[in-house]
């Protein structure tokens, strides 16, 4: 189906659907790279101007990419849930921005729509936004999940303690863990990104982040951040496997590059709630997501970058994960160009996967050959603080000696937890102070006494 529209006397035809999301998107390098982006702003505007008054049901009727070929889209559409639709079923996306953005868009209204929208959807009212209405409407949308401990509670920030190591050395590990724990870190999961593929090697990473976990008594999960077949394989030979990590795209092709298929992803979902590692909760799964990766594959069909990304959240959306961590800067300027690429994707990473019913979190972070700085780290970090993020990342000095990227630091949440008034999650909150690493109020005590410091050579011993 053909689009048209006619601003100042010139009409602008877009072949379809797909055409008219790409051209509607704010412009980023992934998009021109992939020859989909707006020729001209005045071509982008036309676009917007179509995609008002599009209505939403028609992305229930035209998919971006095909039913047939595509197991993605027949997720989203077998899935859909017509009822929870019903209440905006009949609204454009013009209208359903302004909805959103009214009173009638509360709390619990969003959370019943969720189930209704598909990532097409929230894809298209995104791009008929600013940075502040992405804000306003992820503010009132709250997911909270649980393990051990809970995540996403209205006016609380989490915090995943990344202790990479280029060598997976455990010692090195053990001393970013004890970093970033004495700074108030840990609370969304100590999550390792293993340098090496070896079973054994991920065995032993596994092993010592549960015996610390086990020690010192601390509410949170553990994961390794390795492929699913491996968790699956560690899991079938009695690994003490928390979380079930694995990194996804919006298309079938896209994850078949990742080596996953959602057969793949169902069995190992089985496997880790089999073992009923938590305590709180049984949110188990934790997703990474990209802009640019479907691209990165080729395997995008001509829909644009951050429609793709909407896409991976349906995928995620299946399996109730404990976490959804948009990494927004990490593939690069080819896809992100500079800061204010970087800012408005991840505003709208979040506000997609929020109005999904996602427990979205963001690693806030740039390579070093992008156009970007960390000040420009700064104002998303205040940016998601104030859209009410589910969690970010903590790794020793913003600075990931392993993946060699920068990101965001434990001190990072100190600053924005303080300046937005911002708790951890409670059961990791209530810990601290019964370690003596921070007061009933939160904040962080002098280091000089308390229970974890107190037990170093039982950390040291761990770690050998």
């Amino acid at each position: 189906m053909s689009y048209s529209t006619t601003i100042a006397s010139q009409t602008f035809a877009f072949d379809d659907l797909k055409q008219v999301m790409a051209c509607a998107s704010p412009a980023r390098s992934g998009d021109y790279l992939a020859g989909v982006g707006a020729a001209t702003a005045q071509q982008r505007m036309a676009a917007r101007h179509v995609l008002a008054e599009t209505p939403l049901r028609r992305f229930l009727s035209e998919a971006l990419v095909p039913y047939e070929s595509d197991d993605i889209t027949r997720l989203i559409i077998d899935s859909h849930d017509a009822a929870a639709f019903a209440p905006v079923s009949h609204l454009t996306v013009g209208d359903f921005r302004d909805w959103l953005l009214s009173e009638l868009a509360t709390t619990e209204s969003l959370a019943a729509l969720a189930p209704g929208l598909t990532p097409e959807m929230v894809a298209a009212v995104s791009k008929l936004m600013r940075n502040q209405d992405l804000i306003a409407v992820a503010r009132k949308c709250s997911v909270v999940t649980r393990f051990r401990s809970t995540i996403g509670l209205p006016g609380r920030l989490s915090v995943r303690l990344q202790p990479n190591h280029p060598t997976d050395d455990l010692h090195g590990i053990a001393a970013s863990m004890l970093d970033g724990l004495l700074m108030g870190s840990g609370d969304a999961v100590i999550g390792i990104n293993p340098a090496s593929d070896s079973l054994p090697v991920l065995g032993r990473l596994m092993h010592m982040l549960d015996e610390v976990i086990q020690r010192f008594e601390i509410p949170t999960q553990s994961c390794v951040l390795t492929h699913v077949s491996n968790t699956l394989r560690l899991a079938e030979q009695g690994a003490p496997v928390d979380l079930v990590f694995q990194s996804i795209g919006g298309t079938e092709q896209t994850n078949r590059s990742f080596g996953v298929s959602i057969a793949l992803l169902d069995e190992a979902y089985a496997a880790a709630s089999a073992l009923q590692r938590g305590t709180v909760g049984d949110n188990l799964m934790y997703f990474e997501t990209g802009q640019g990766s479907a691209l990165s594959a080729n395997a995008n069909f001509g829909v644009d970058q951050q429609t793709c990304e909407a896409r991976a959240y349906a995928l995620a959306r299946r399996y109730r994960p404990l976490l959804v961590n948009t990494v927004v800067g990490f593939i690069g300027p080819e896809y992100l160009y500079d800061g204010k690429q970087i800012v408005r994707a991840g505003l709208e990473d979040h506000f997609c996967g929020k109005l999904m019913g996602l427990p979205l979190g963001c690693d806030i972070c740039y390579t070093n050959h992008a156009e970007a700085d960390q000040d420009d780290m700064d104002n998303l970090l205040v940016l998601l603080g104030v859209a009410g993020i589910n969690f970010i990342m903590g790794v020793p000095g913003a600075d990931d000696v392993m993946l060699n990227y920068q990101s965001t630091s434990f001190h990072d949440a100190l600053f924005v937890r303080d300046v937005l008034g911002l708790k951890r999650a409670p059961e990791f909150e209530a810990w601290l102070a019964r370690m003596d690493i921070a007061g009933a109020d939160g904040r962080l005590r002098p280091p000089t006494s308390n229970r974890l410091l107190s037990d170093m050579h039982g950390l040291q011993a761990l770690a050998t």
